[in-house]
C-alpha cells in the first residue's frame, strides 16, 4: 500500500494542468470560456436566448442581441453584468461591456 503514497514533490493532475495553463498563459481564456458557457445561468433563459454572439476580448464583454429592447435594458445595468461575471470568474476577467 505504501506504493501509492505521494512524495512531496509530487502534483495531482488538477494542479499540474492548472500550473500547465498558467505557464502558457491560457488560464484567463479558460475562464473567458467557463463565463461564455454559463451565460444562461448568470443572465437566465430570456437574455440567453437574445443573445445570438457573446465574445471577451481584452477584458471587454461583447454582446450582440437580436433585440433592441433587450440591449437597451441590459445596457442600463452594465455594472451590475460585470459584477457578476467578474464574481462568477472569481478574477477580475472584464471592465466593460460593448454592445453590437
Amino acid at each position: 500500500m505504501d506504493a501509492f503514497k505521494r512524495n512531496s514533490n509530487q502534483t495531482t493532475l488538477g494542479e499540474a494542468i492548472s500550473k500547465l495553463l498558467k505557464a502558457y498563459r491560457l488560464d484567463g481564456k479558460m475562464k473567458e470560456l467557463d463565463i461564455i458557457n454559463a451565460w444562461p445561468e448568470l443572465m437566465g433563459i430570456a437574455v440567453a436566448n437574445r443573445t445570438k454572439n457573446i465574445q471577451i476580448r481584452n477584458k471587454t464583454l461583447i454582446l450582440q442581441m437580436d433585440s433592441s429592447v433587450m440591449r437597451e435594458e441590459l445596457a442600463h445595468g452594465k455594472q451590475i453584468i460585470i459584477d457578476r461575471v467578474n464574481e462568477k470568474a472569481g478574477i477580475e476577467i472584464i471592465t466593460d461591456i460593448w454592445f453590437g
